[in-house]
């Protein structure tokens, strides 16, 4: 997991460039937003640096939202997802944000998880009071997880220019954290209490298949997730466009992968909890692809509507017809750090199923 560096904006001296001078630059430049082509570009006697939050290769005589010539690289408007420059880490930043994971997580198990101390288990004994069913107890969960992530994201623009980009994450994380343990705790300690649908576990071969798919899931997870600095607020807190790794596959990775691993799970455990709980993530999963839509285009306007042009909600779609072209070495936009640490982590996290399973047992929610 990685902080893509967003670099403060410049600008180079007002004096005439040559037009050789002019063209070079015009292909390497990088902007906010490209709104003209390179040959309006080229008349102008004042150049934006290369510290631009969108990095544009501007080719000349192309503007953003025409096609591309064949064999054109196509002009990048949005950030580079995944990206991770070690030379650019700050020591100091990171000790900072492991001090403040331990404050999170302290505090956590003191308000929420730890019984004698903590709501958690009065929030679950509340919600599991409306209904004896644990379908419809699952559901709720999900739905109140829903209301307040969803919920808070959308109000993230007035919330920030209320109480500004850190202190809006705080609150986001502090609402956001309790109720989904809350919801997965609940999930692991009642998978199998639901009416039995199907049993193919002992099916050679789903396994395997149920343990890869949840595998690929991970590798899905949104750009944003890399960035544990703005996550913890060490980093000032950003709205990111990203453009190119995961999200040339699709333009909604986090619902992709969250898919892909309700429906390994539902196959494996086979009952009617994790059908319910399957439901309500996907369906809120379903809802911040509108939402996450809405949201950049309002962000961004017509930086956002040239990358939708360019992606697809559905995998691999946009490729397929063409609206997205791959560089020859897209392989290297996953050969970073984050995706080791997101494979190490995801084979962590298997191996540690029966510690996490004793965890929440433990609490009986």
């Amino acid at each position: 997991m990685a902080t893509s560096l967003l670099l403060s904006s410049s600008f180079l001296s007002s004096s005439p460039l040559s037009q050789s001078r002019r063209l070079t630059y015009a292909r390497t430049s990088c902007f906010p937003y490209a709104r003209t082509s390179a040959k309006l570009f080229l008349k102008s006697t004042h150049v934006p640096s290369c510290s631009f939050r969108f990095c544009h290769k501007i080719m000349a005589g192309t503007s953003i939202g025409e096609t591309e010539e064949e064999g054109v690289e196509p002009v990048t408007v949005g950030e580079d997802s995944a990206a991770f420059d070690l030379g650019q880490q700050k020591i100091s930043s990171w000790i900072y944000f492991g001090g403040i994971l331990g404050v999170v997580l302290f505090l956590l198990d003191v308000v929420w998880i730890d019984n004698s101390t903590g709501f958690g288990k009065d929030f679950i004994a509340a919600v599991a009071g409306v209904s004896e069913s644990h379908e419809v107890v699952m559901l709720i969960l999900t739905l109140i997880f829903a209301i307040g992530h969803s919920g808070l994201a959308s109000l993230r623009d007035s919330g920030e220019k209320l109480i500004g980009e850190r202190a809006f994450r705080v609150l986001f994380a502090g609402t956001s954290l309790p109720l989904a343990v809350s919801t997965v705790v609940y999930f692991i300690n009642h998978r199998y209490d639901g009416l039995q649908l199907w049993q193919l576990q002992s099916v050679p071969g789903i396994h395997q298949l149920v343990w890869f798919s949840s595998f690929v899931s991970f590798f899905f997870l949104y750009p944003s997730t890399f960035n544990l600095l703005e996550v913890a607020a060490v980093d000032k807190p950003k709205m990111h466009l990203w453009e190119t790794g995961i999200m040339r596959i699709t333009r909604h990775p986090q619902m992709v992968g969250q898919v892909i691993w309700c429906i390994a799970h539902t196959v494996w455990i086979g009952n009617s909890v994790a059908v319910a709980a399957s439901i309500g993530l996907i369906g809120h999963h379903l809802f911040g692809v509108w939402n996450g839509d809405r949201r950049l285009a309002s962000r961004y306007g017509e930086a956002f509507d040239t990358v939708q042009r360019r992606t697809s909600i559905i995998p691999f779609a946009a490729i397929l017809d063409g609206r997205q072209k791959l560089p020859k070495d897209y392989y290297k936009e996953f050969l970073r750090l984050p995706y080791l640490s997101i494979t190490m982590l995801t084979l962590g996290a298997y191996l540690a199923h029966p510690l996490m399973q004793a965890a929440s047992f433990r609490l009986h929610w």
